[in-house]
């Protein structure tokens, strides 16, 4: 009966014990998790901070990388144009003796364009406007057309019965475009309409 008993006292010792034991170091994990508390708040207030600092810098990276996208297309078309529109001041020369090629062309009567020689002038014209036209350069068609200051340039209103008011009655100088630009407006008369709608009107 006595080693009973001494059994009972010795498992209640070693329960109470353990009990104590774990309640220490349940105690203590209480306290060391206080402590690291502030540290993780801080360390996870970091890891934020960092986070916003990679989004922020991969926006600008992103901005960067379009602006010199766009930066790097506008040096391209305006190469491009530079290569295209170099030769202007040339092609305008070229075209002023085209011009004077289709004066003399125009004084000439069905007789003189059956001279061998002028025929040979003739085609020498026919190839010059071939060569112009490859280069993209070509003389503007207004005859007829309705008025345009885009492409043409009025010097003066004249009746027409041919034409109607607002239409170019006359080419007074050729105009030419290269490629899509306009190089050199055609100079114009403008038809005012019939001469008696214009008498009736007064």
């Amino acid at each position: 009966m006595a080693k009973k008993k001494n059994k009972e006292d010795f498992l209640e010792q070693e329960l109470e014990q353990t009990l104590e034991e774990e309640a220490a170091e349940a105690e203590e994990e209480l306290e060391t998790a206080a402590e690291t508390a502030p540290e993780q708040e801080n360390l996870q207030s970091k890891v934020k901070e960092l986070e916003a600092g990679v989004a922020d810098w991969k926006d600008k990276y992103l901005r960067s990388m379009a602006e010199f996208d766009n930066y790097r297309k506008r040096s391209n078309e305006e190469r491009a144009d530079w290569v295209k529109f170099a030769s202007e001041k040339l092609a305008l020369a070229v075209c002023e003796v085209w011009d004077n090629f289709d004066r003399a062309l125009q004084q000439l009567t069905e007789e003189q364009k059956k001279d061998k020689f002028v025929q040979g002038i003739i085609l020498i014209e026919q190839q010059l406007k071939s060569a112009l036209e490859r280069e993209g350069i070509k003389r503007i068609d207004a005859l007829g057309k309705d008025f345009d200051p885009k492409l043409h340039e009025a010097l003066v209103h004249i009746p027409s019965d041919e034409y109607e008011e607002g239409k170019v009655a006359a080419i007074i100088q050729n105009g030419y475009m290269m490629h899509d630009k306009v190089i050199r407006p055609v100079r114009v008369a403008v038809s005012g309409g019939k001469a008696e709608n214009k008498e009736e009107e007064e």
